[in-house]
């Protein structure tokens, strides 16, 4: 059975070494003394250790089924969310007026990471329920604040969000659930859902779908759609769940990974529910629950690529195959352990870089947020930015590093009873679901980047010239500062091509999207490893072991990973030529 254990202590260094939150201006940062933070995340890490990570693979084998028109959950599962809610580990940075904890972000953020590496399907039903939270928080009325916000903020209800039919994906215009106006000023529904994760199940005693609709009169496309409030079960006088709604789970998927998490197939039959936000005004209030839902996969990508790491690195340690290249390192046992071969020291130098990494950037990025809901535009725009980087290369590089920890293994990585084929297969869906990353790139080159005239590249080019000029007084750091500058110089040689082609000749610069995003994660992964360089050489920490391999491995990434920016540079301008050549009727 795999192990995890939350690394705490990398955590404390990201928020406090290199992020330095106790000292900044955000409001409520200033609450965040190292101690506190730390009895927050060792609080966390016990019950991911005790209750979440022996559910996670008893929890896969037995899955989620549907009996008789509603769904269960696997064995244990009741139990450990009630223990979540308990804990406050599911309202942490909801308004203290709902019942909430009320902390940052960026502190839901860092427990977030402990709770999907334990359990990332038991978690995802707590982290859906936050993103409509968040929703009905910011779009809806104070009636309906005041009558869905306290009971989404414990999970004593439960949330989703409803966009996918059978006709539509990513082509969100093609909806055609339709929403019926009332006299009652409610509306009826109609129609049917797809993909809808934890759509339904028995953890909570009702669920609150967020759902995509069109009106009678609604223009075609996405001006057209409105976004509704719909129970499961329509709540009494008393606020309690009543009557049944008339939402049917029609099935749930057969699924390659979270199989303890439901994808429920659901029929809307004259289901009641009330429009949230304006009229035609819905995807406007979808995206606030899409954009915290992609920096929550984001998260999951490197969250389980740390748990499968953590694996990889004690298997290395503790197998012993043949002897290393230099010599025997341990003359007096049979074999010396995996850790001694340079091939398997890559794989896991690569696996640490980047999860360490990514942990700089999502909680960078949470940072960001923070500052952004205090009213700060700089870090909106550059939250923005940073959105489909964090959820497109996070989740790409996540599902890599997963397949790396499993390679370590060998031959035992591809069998069930190690954990490692789960990290594998539950990782692959962060790569397709919130927006598949081909989209995330699109995204990122077709909006993004000339968002606000480019401001949001232009904070970020000053990030880096910032962190670049003063790490540049330190001996240590000119050769990585000189890296990460080289990589900034190819992303904005690739940012002109774009530029340049991109309006007259669209599949010129879009066939190139999924390069950039890649180019732009490098640069964003470099600039976090500068970062923690210049934070190891001014940090007071006494752990010298700690602070010592932290600086190496900005190194390693620096010096290993930068010079992919040239690649990806080329091959983007390179063009859509040779992409689009051969004609569609032709493969």
């Amino acid at each position: 059975m795999p192990r995890y254990q939350a690394n705490v202590k990398d955590m404390q260094f990201v928020l406090h070494e290199m992020l330095q939150i106790s000292t900044a201006d955000t409001p409520g940062y200033q609450d965040l003394e190292p101690d506190f933070t730390k009895a927050i995340l060792d609080a966390v890490a016990r019950v991911a250790t005790e209750t979440l990570t022996p559910l996670n693979i008893s929890g896969d084998r037995q899955g989620c089924c549907l009996d008789g028109g509603a769904v269960h959950t696997p064995d244990g599962f009741k139990p450990a969310f009630k223990a979540l809610r308990a804990g406050g580990w599911t309202s942490l940075c909801c308004a203290r007026e709902d019942g909430g904890e009320g902390l940052p972000f960026l502190m839901y953020t860092a427990v977030g990471e402990i709770l999907s590496a334990a359990n990332m399907a038991l978690n995802m039903y707590a982290g859906l329920t936050h993103g409509a939270y968040s929703a009905i928080a910011r779009h809806g009325s104070p009636d309906q604040r005041r009558m869905w916000l306290p009971k989404l903020a414990s999970c004593e209800w439960t949330g989703t969000m409803n966009l996918t039919e059978p006709q539509c994906g990513t082509d969100l215009g093609l909806i055609g659930t339709r929403a019926v106006p009332q006299a009652d000023g409610s509306y009826r529904l109609s129609g049917q859902k797809i993909f809808i994760s934890a759509g339904d199940h028995d953890l909570a005693e009702n669920i609150v779908h967020l759902v995509l609709a069109r009106t009678p009169d609604a223009p075609s496309g996405t001006k057209g759609l409105s976004l509704f409030i719909v129970p499961k079960f329509l709540p009494d006088a008393q606020g309690r769940p009543g009557t049944a709604n008339g939402v049917y789970t029609r099935g749930i998927e057969e699924k390659m990974g979270i199989h303890a998490s439901p994808t429920c197939a659901l029929d809307y039959d004259q289901a009641q529910g009330w429009l949230m936000g304006p009229l035609h005004g819905g995807m406007a209030a979808m995206f606030t629950m899409m954009n915290e839902a992609r920096l929550g996969v984001g998260l999951q990508g490197y969250a389980l690529a740390g748990a499968a790491y953590e694996n990889a690195l004690e298997y290395a340690r503790t197998r012993r195959q043949g002897r290393a290249p230099s010599g025997p390192f341990d003359p007096e046992a049979d074999a010396d352990p995996l850790i001694v071969h340079p091939d398997v020291r890559r794989m896991l130098m690569e696996q640490k870089s980047f999860v360490e990494g990514a942990r700089a950037l999502a909680f960078w990025g949470a940072s960001l947020i923070d500052r952004a809901e205090a009213g700060d535009a700089p870090s909106d725009a550059l939250a923005s930015l940073l959105t489909p980087v964090i959820k497109g290369v996070l989740t790409d590089r996540g599902f890599d590093s997963t397949v790396l920890a499993q390679q370590v293994f060998g031959g035992y990585g591809y069998i069930e009873d190690t954990g490692m084929a789960q990290f594998v297969r539950d990782a692959r869906i962060t790569m397709i679901y919130e927006g598949a990353n081909g989209v995330q790139a699109l995204d990122l080159v077709g909006r993004k980047l000339g968002a606000q005239k480019g401001e949001g590249l232009r904070l970020l080019l000053a990030e880096i010239e910032a962190e670049c000029a003063r790490a540049r007084d330190l001996a240590e750091l000119v050769p990585l500062a000189d890296a990460l500058t080289q990589g900034t110089a190819e992303m904005m040689q690739a940012t002109a091509y774009l530029a340049q082609t991109g309006k007259a000749h669209p599949d010129q610069a879009l066939a190139g999207s999924y390069d950039f995003m890649h180019l732009m994660g490098h640069v964003c992964l470099g600039l976090m490893w500068l970062r923690m360089a210049f934070a190891v050489q001014h940090s007071t920490w006494t752990d010298q072991g700690f602070l010592q391999a932290k600086l190496h491995t900005a190194q390693y990434y620096l010096t290993r990973h930068m010079p992919a920016c040239a690649m990806h540079r080329v091959r983007i301008e390179t063009g859509g030529d040779n992409v689009m050549a051969l004609r569609a009727d032709a493969f």
